[in-house]
C-alpha cells in the first residue's frame, strides 16, 4: 500500500519535508532541524528564500507583498495574521518585504501594496490588491477554491 504523501517547506531550515497527506495539516516537526512546520506566525521571506517556499511546497502560499511605509500594509497586518491562524495547516501565510526584497517585487511586477498572491507548486494561482480584513481574505481563499 502506498501513502499520498504532500511536500512543505520548513520555516525555520528551508529544507522540503514530505508528509503524508493525512497529516499535513497537523504538520509535525521538521526531519532536518526538529522545528515546527506550522509555527504560530508569518513567515518572513526574502529574495533567497521566496522561491522554495513557493515553488517546492504542495500547501497553497499566500503572500502578502508589502512595505513598512505602507499605511494600508500596517492596517492589514494584524488582520493577515488572524486569518492565518484561521487558515493554520490549510494555508501557509507569508509576507514579503518589497522594499528588502526589490528582485522579487519586480519579477511579479507589484505596482501597489498591499497585494495578495496566492501560489501553489510554484504556480501563481490569484492576486488581489488592497487591505483587506480577516474575514475578506478568507472568501477571497475561498473564492480561489481552497477549503
Amino acid at each position: 500500500m502506498t501513502t499520498d504523501t504532500r511536500h512543505l517547506v520548513c520555516p525555520h531550515c528551508h529544507k522540503v519535508n514530505r508528509l503524508p497527506a493525512d497529516k499535513l495539516a497537523s504538520g509535525g516537526n521538521c526531519g532536518a532541524c526538529k522545528q515546527p512546520l506550522w509555527p504560530d506566525h508569518v513567515l518572513e521571506l526574502t529574495d533567497q528564500n521566496f522561491a522554495v517556499h513557493t515553488g517546492r511546497s504542495d500547501v497553497p502560499v499566500l503572500v502578502d507583498f508589502w512595505a513598512s511605509w505602507c499605511g494600508p500594509c500596517k492596517m492589514m497586518a494584524p488582520q493577515f495574521e488572524q486569518a492565518a491562524r484561521e487558515w493554520r495547516g490549510k494555508v501557509r501565510f507569508a509576507k514579503l518585504n518589497t522594499e528588502q526584497a526589490q528582485a522579487t517585487a519586480g519579477q511579479f511586477a507589484i505596482r501597489s501594496i498591499p497585494t495578495l498572491i496566492l501560489f501553489q507548486n510554484g504556480r501563481e494561482l490569484a492576486r488581489q490588491s488592497g487591505a483587506m480584513n480577516q474575514s475578506q481574505i478568507s472568501q477571497w481563499l475561498q473564492s480561489q477554491g481552497i477549503r
